[in-house]
């Protein structure tokens, strides 16, 4: 198979990895030479930090290497049987791009987008055969992230939703199919890791190392939100975070924060600027927190440090399980591939909804609905599915137990 790659970035340079690791003769397009030939030193550091691990060896590299080629025009993807754009998350730029690639390539080529929110319909649009065009969904870094999201449009034909998932399953990545809606699986389901977290430290409840410590010691996260933030970058998060919320027209489970906006204009971007919520030395190191973290108004002193802990804990994982449930609920994709990209998507230490499972279905919507009566706002709304499978189980029981519903 010959794959092209549109866009030589971090995203672009990993998805070429995958594809010439599996076998796949691969055509790397950036228009500036320079990103190629950083692309492809990249490719070589990487290849020779897994030969110094013992995972390769230099047969393996050269094999590898050998597969990828770097061209700087699409004329020179006219060949390829897949492309996969990984550009900037602009829509008008995405559908000029596609628009072009259309009148070099094959009526058979399939072309699709690893955009992370934007509506793959829309970019579909754009193609004078929108049946070809699917949403290929990678995560960062490719290589290693075993997850990737499959997104046909409402134009893609099923041949070409079936090729694509055969050939990412080929490529050793585990496939999680998505409807087509903003944010899909990902980013969709995690907006409460960051958004509820936010909200948490807006409230004056603790400070962002706090709250950070709670979901990695209570909930097993590798990283807590605000460090995942400033790892992602500040910018970044934001504008996906404003994107969905746009997108679902306003929904306010998805209202982006003011504290993550005025970060993001002010440069404090994370790791890749040297401060965000956490101040970072030359590699990356958390030196401290940074200033915009002080708490001001607190009703810490009405809990013990467990107990506010907890509360954190409980509070971000329930609204968690709660849009989970929401994306089941509204067949965004099934149980089992919610589960999967989120464990191995993002590396959440358990699936969303085997947590709900373990920690209770009448425990969710008993959360939520003490947090609806606590802020009267659309942002807690329980999921109609949770109150049906508790309404379900209290049927039941009570049936069971010969008393009346």
């Amino acid at each position: 198979m010959i794959v092209g790659i549109i866009g030589s970035g971090t995203m672009g340079s990993g998805i070429a990895q995958v594809a010439a690791t599996a076998g796949c003769t691969v055509k790397v397009f950036d228009t500036k030479q320079s990103a190629l030939d950083k692309s492809e030193l990249a490719l070589e550091k990487i290849l020779s930090r897994l030969i110094e691990k013992g995972r390769i060896d230099e047969a393996e590299k050269n094999r590898i290497q050998g597969n990828v080629s770097y061209v700087t025009s699409l004329k020179e993807l006219s060949d390829a049987d897949l492309t996969i754009e990984a550009i900037i998350e602009n829509l008008e730029i995405k559908k000029k791009v596609f628009s072009e690639l259309e009148t070099y390539v094959s009526e058979h080529t399939i072309i699709a987008s690893n955009t992370s929110s934007l509506s793959i319909a829309s970019i579909a649009s754009s193609l004078q055969k929108p049946e070809r065009c699917i949403g290929i969904h990678f995560f960062n870094p490719a290589p290693l992230m075993k997850l990737v999201e499959v997104i046909p449009a409402v134009q893609t034909s099923d041949e070409v939703k079936n090729k694509v998932v055969n050939t990412i399953k080929d490529w050793k990545k585990v496939v999680a199919i998505a409807k087509d809606t903003p944010g899909f699986i990902v980013n969709r389901v995690a907006r409460p890791f960051y958004g509820e977290s936010l909200r948490l430290y807006e409230e004056g409840l603790a400070d962002i190392k706090t709250i950070d410590a709670s979901l990695k010691e209570l909930g097993g996260f590798r990283m807590g939100p605000f460090e995942l933030m400033d790892f992602i970058g500040n910018d970044v998060n934001y504008t996906v975070t404003e994107t969905v919320f746009s997108a679902f027209y306003y929904d306010p489970r998805y209202k982006p924060s003011f504290t993550q906006k005025r970060l993001s204009e002010a440069g404090y971007l994370g790791k890749k600027s040297g401060k965000g919520y956490y101040n970072y030395d030359e590699r990356g190191k958390i030196l401290s927190q940074n200033i915009i973290s002080s708490v001001t108004s607190t009703g810490v002193e009405k809990l013990s440090k467990e107990e506010l802990s907890q509360y954190i804990f409980n509070r971000v994982l329930v609204m968690l399980i709660n849009e989970a449930a929401d994306a089941l609920f509204w067949n965004i994709a099934s149980a089992e591939d919610i589960d999967n990209a989120m464990t191995k998507g993002v590396n959440y230490p358990k699936g969303l909804l085997s947590w709900a499972d373990e920690k209770g279905i009448d425990w969710c919507v008993n959360k939520l609905d003490k947090l609806y009566e606590e802020y009267h706002e659309d942002r807690y709304r329980c999921s109609p599915l949770l109150r049906k499978m508790e309404r379900e189980k209290r049927n039941f029981f009570n049936s069971v137990s010969g008393t009346d519903s």
